[in-house]
């Protein structure tokens, strides 16, 4: 009885690591408003990488994150271009989004100039970032969007490096007082 007191006591152990976040949206508004508050959170360098399955809303959360950002346009799928190159007012510093669907190797990377766009001139979006894996910085936040329902989406988002476990941290005490 008295080791049932004393475990109910101590602090719950975290399903999540360090630089783990799991969080359910209800809306694509919501999915938005979640990537404005990470947008609002980036700087040049840093790698966002959008992953998951055609319509899950990775397009969403991206212009959601460009608007945090402060980008002068609405960031949109650069699925037929590849890569967007988004400015903002107050610094004209770039935001790059690409989709690498289409991408199917180093040879692929090369022609739109990848190595350039990773140099960190500013932040980076890739949707379907599987597809270059290992052109990819070893240091990035990675975030898998699944579809739950036709409206419920869930957001996991995996650190990869201290700047992202940062990141992920600000991004949770920001959005959630935790």
């Amino acid at each position: 009885m008295h080791t049932d007191i004393v475990s109910r006591l101590e602090p719950p152990v975290p399903i999540l690591k360090e630089g783990q976040l799991d969080i359910i949206s209800h809306s694509a508004e919501q999915t938005q408003r979640l990537g404005a508050r990470l947008g609002s959170l980036l700087c040049a360098g840093d790698v966002i990488c959008l992953s998951g399955d055609m319509g899950a809303g990775k397009t969403v959360f991206a212009a959601g994150i460009g608007k945090g950002w402060g980008a002068r346009t609405l960031l949109t799928s650069p699925t037929f271009n590849l890569v967007h190159d988004h400015t903002r007012e107050a610094d004209s510093q770039h935001l790059y989004h690409l989709d690498c669907y289409r991408l199917e190797g180093p040879s692929d990377a090369e022609s739109i100039d990848l190595d350039d766009i990773l140099s960190g001139r500013g932040p980076v979006l890739l949707e379907w970032p599987e597809h270059i894996t290992r052109l990819l910085p070893a240091e990035h936040l990675w975030i898998e969007i699944r579809v739950l329902e036709q409206t419920r989406r869930n957001l996991i988002l995996e650190a990869t490096g201290s700047r992202y476990e940062t990141l992920v941290a600000t991004f949770r005490e920001q959005t959630f007082g935790i």
